[in-house]
């Protein structure tokens, strides 16, 4: 070994050797941090490629997303991140952002003045007909009920039907949480996944009033204009290939086709981790891993966590890209997509018209209109079992009956995410704390970020990645190493 590293594989005077166990975009932001900060940085993924949940592709020659397609653009950190790596005259916003509802047997406005689809304004979504007669006076109900007590948690659809009735939640908030966490509304923690909602909840007696009140903040809080949603131009799916150039052009290694077999803390050695026949040191840990992989990697040093984390349960689901024909298909509706409510009793949940969405896939072959379906949720996983040609075939039934498509496709492509969101369960904010407390305790620097712990969306997981990796560079200190 040269006199220039230590047995941590740590080059003399830098922070310290950081190995990044997973390269999705929070392994990868955590790893382009790290790197930023001046650690010397190794990324471990199991897989043949990087990116996690997003996935850049094509279909009949037009770049299509093939996982997440959009990111937040109003929580700043994946937009910035995305000009940090070179992307900034890419970042498009969608072209149009009006969205629908298929439901009681037509396709609806979304109706306006929501927060995760809890009304503020009852005028719009009176207009809508998303909701019954019946569904809208019972809202009314709100006004003169007792509080219904948020406690430390509740479950986002338990709360609201409380409040507001199960109209609200079968109809308005299942189908938008499931665009997030393919999840179930009444199993989904209100403290974990809509935090403002819950704290609106806790400090008011009437939900309408709560929900007024933070809409009344949030204007006046936010800067007039701007992107709600930011695409790249290209696909978000590039975003990870962008920044893992940025990553190895600042010195980072990247190593595909890397599966940790074990890990543990050595003492003064520090981490070591056992890839094939291969051990690599590091002085520091950060586990960007799913739940299932993450508590069996660190289970031998830290059963606590572990514990935790083999409680998390995971949504599959499957996207199915379709390109048509323009000529085909005769009118397909304005705005960008619709959303299905479960109670419904549909096969597709959501579709989404990408080339109205993203001018870059309208130009990419003016002559071809590219759209997408979704299947599966927490708890309803059947349809996945169908072979692809089933689901292209299943999609272009249901969205004969909502748009009157009666085309067949030039091509398609079904991608499937098995167990690909985590589902944020009653309690999940406390269980969080826990896992974070029983790795900061370990003698050894262990950190965890990704979509397990902190929001699914792009900028949650980007900002989940900066934590851990500002913790970990606060804890090595130049010079400093066990093996020294």
């Amino acid at each position: 070994m040269s006199a220039a590293h230590t047995s941590t594989g740590r080059a003399a005077g830098s922070t310290g050797h950081v190995i990044v166990i997973g390269g999705g975009i929070s392994g990868l932001a955590a790893a382009h941090r790290l790197l930023e900060g001046g650690a010397k940085v190794t990324v471990l993924e199991a897989s043949s490629r990087l990116g996690g949940k997003l996935r850049a592709g094509e279909i009949a020659g037009v770049p299509v997303d093939l996982g997440a397609e959009s990111m937040l653009a109003r929580r700043p950190e994946a937009v910035a991140l995305a000009r940090a790596v070179g992307l900034g005259d890419r970042l498009s916003p969608p072209t149009t952002a009006s969205a629908s509802l298929w439901t009681r047997g037509a396709l609806r406005p979304m109706p306006k003045g929501h927060v995760m689809g809890v009304p503020g304004d009852l005028g719009p979504l009176a207009a809508s007909g998303v909701l019954s007669p019946e569904g809208l006076d019972r809202i009314g109900r709100d006004a003169t009920l007792e509080r219904t007590e948020a406690g430390e948690d509740v479950a986002v659809g338990a709360y609201v039907a409380a409040r507001l009735g199960r109209e609200v939640v079968d109809r308005l908030v299942e189908p938008l949480l499931g665009g997030v966490y393919a999840g179930d509304a009444y199993r989904i923690s209100m403290r974990a996944a809509v935090p403002q909602l819950f704290e609106a909840a806790r400090s008011q007696r009437s939900l309408l009033d709560g929900v007024r009140a933070l809409q009344a903040r949030t204007a006046a809080a936010s800067p007039p204009g701007g992107p709600v949603f930011m695409g790249i131009d290209g696909g978000i799916g590039t975003l990870p290939g962008a920044v893992a150039d940025a990553v190895r052009a600042s010195g980072g290694e990247i190593l595909l086709h890397t599966r940790v077999q074990g890990l543990r803390w050595t003492g003064e050695e520090g981490w070591e981790a056992r890839v094939g026949d291969r051990v690599l040191a590091a002085d520091a840990v950060i586990m960007a891993a799913p739940a299932g992989d993450a508590a069996r990697l660190i289970g031998p040093d830290c059963p606590a966590a572990a514990t935790e984390l083999a409680t998390v349960d995971y949504a599959s689901m499957a996207l199915i890209t379709m390109a048509f024909r323009r000529a085909d298909l005769g009118r397909v509706p304005a705005g960008s997509g619709f959303l299905v409510p479960p109670v419904d009793g549909r096969r597709i949940k959501a579709s989404t018209f990408a080339s109205h969405k993203w001018g870059w896939i309208a130009d990419a072959d003016p002559e071809l209109f590219v759209l997408r379906t979704s299947v599966g949720r927490f708890g309803d996983d059947a349809d996945l079992k169908r072979e692809d040609a089933e689901l292209v075939d299943l999609s272009l039934g249901d969205l004969g009956e909502a748009v009157g498509l009666a085309a067949r496709p030039v091509a398609s492509t079904v991608t499937r995410w098995d167990g690909g969101l985590p589902q944020y369960t009653v309690g999940h904010v406390e269980r969080v704390a826990r896992i974070r407390a029983a790795v900061g305790a370990l003698p050894g620097v262990l950190r965890v970020c990704g979509a397990v712990y902190d929001g699914v969306g792009i900028p949650a997981c980007v900002g989940s990645a900066r934590r851990a990796a500002d913790e970990v560079l606060g804890t090595l200190a130049p010079g400093s190493s066990g093996g020294e």
